[in-house]
């Protein structure tokens, strides 16, 4: 996960309110720190022994709270497995010790990452739920076709339905620009070095937002089908977009994803003629992962098939009224 892909930290990350031109640096939010305002400073120090071992000594100083030092020593072992050694010493004198195998203290980041993702996401659950809010997660691979069905979405229900967008790329924002077009107001998320969208980005997106009560927002991820489907953002539910364009084994390659989702919408069919793409197979597929879900067949581009999706949305935004009075 992050501790592999390179998207552990909030590195360029940025809300920018498309209305007001506000925009707001989400470096200072990281995974491993909930204040902004702390600084670390990371010095490390490798001891090459007689015996022929590598010792490595990471410290750690805060500016704020205790003066901290983190020391960690990596072993090779004769069996070929690492092992860290751990040790926090602070003003106080007390020390902890943590002895890790190799990948450990990997999985126990992730496992805090989702952790803390998690809480935030059931705020923005919350918050959603307060105001009868429909929120739901746009997912898919890059180029599947996204953000011209929120526009044509946006244009064909604007009369009926208000409609806000939190727009997620890593960078630029052409696409908060097309929404705004289209009618709706939008912030833009700029997540840097991340490959998703996170709850805490979401949060401060709605935040420049402030949709109105009974409305919908509509998140548009990052195109990737590997991290967003871990992080839960608050939504009512996560849309997966395929388009014909793309492989008919994607919901195998991807099973996370599809798994996750409640909607498959298969976009672009106004190309079937010319491609060579099993619709049928397609979507046997997507149900041998995930049996339950619901596949719209559409092309965002000419309006076909809209009609299903649009009548999904105002049965999803009624629930969602009518869940804030159970």
């Amino acid at each position: 996960m992050c501790g592999h892909c390179g998207c552990g930290d909030k590195r360029g990350a940025t809300v920018l309110n498309l209305q007001t031109g506000k925009e707001i640096d989400m470096s200072g939010h990281s995974h491993h720190d909930d204040h902004s305002h702390e600084h670390a400073h990371h010095l490390k120090h490798d001891h090459l022994l007689g015996d022929g071992v590598t010792h490595s000594h990471d410290h750690h100083h805060s500016h704020d709270g205790p003066h901290v030092h983190h020391h960690v020593h990596d072993h090779v072992h004769a069996d070929g497995i690492r092992h860290s050694h751990s040790h926090a010493a602070h003003d106080d004198q007390s020390v902890e010790h943590r002895h890790d195998h190799a990948g450990g203290s990997v999985i126990e980041l992730e496992t805090r990452i989702l952790a803390r993702n998690d809480a935030l996401a059931a705020k923005n659950r919350a918050w959603f739920a307060g105001r009868e809010i429909l929120a739901l997660n746009l997912v898919s691979s890059p180029g599947s076709g996204k953000t011209t069905l929120l526009e044509h979405t946006i244009r064909d229900l604007s009369a009926e339905l208000k409609i806000y967008v939190v727009e997620g790329d890593q960078a630029t924002a052409n696409d908060g620009e097309r929404i705004r077009a289209a009618g709706a107001p939008a912030v833009q998320v700029n997540t840097g070095t991340g490959c998703h969208l996170e709850a805490d980005m979401v949060a401060r997106g709605l935040g420049e937002l402030q949709p109105v009560a009974g409305s919908v927002v509509m998140i548009e991820n990052v195109g990737n089908l590997v991290c967003p489907s871990m992080f839960d953002l608050g939504e009512r539910a996560k849309v997966v977009i395929l388009s014909v364009t793309e492989g008919e084994d994607k919901p195998l390659k991807y099973p996370h994803m599809f798994r996750a989702a409640e909607i498959m919408i298969l976009n672009k069919i106004d190309l079937l003629p010319h491609l060579d793409f099993d619709v049928s197979e397609a979507i046997a597929h997507a149900r041998t992962v995930n049996p339950d879900i619901k596949v719209f067949q559409v092309s965002a581009r000419s309006g076909e098939g809209l009609s299903d999706w649009y009548a999904w949305l105002r049965a999803e935004l009624s629930k969602a009224r009518e869940a804030a009075f159970a």
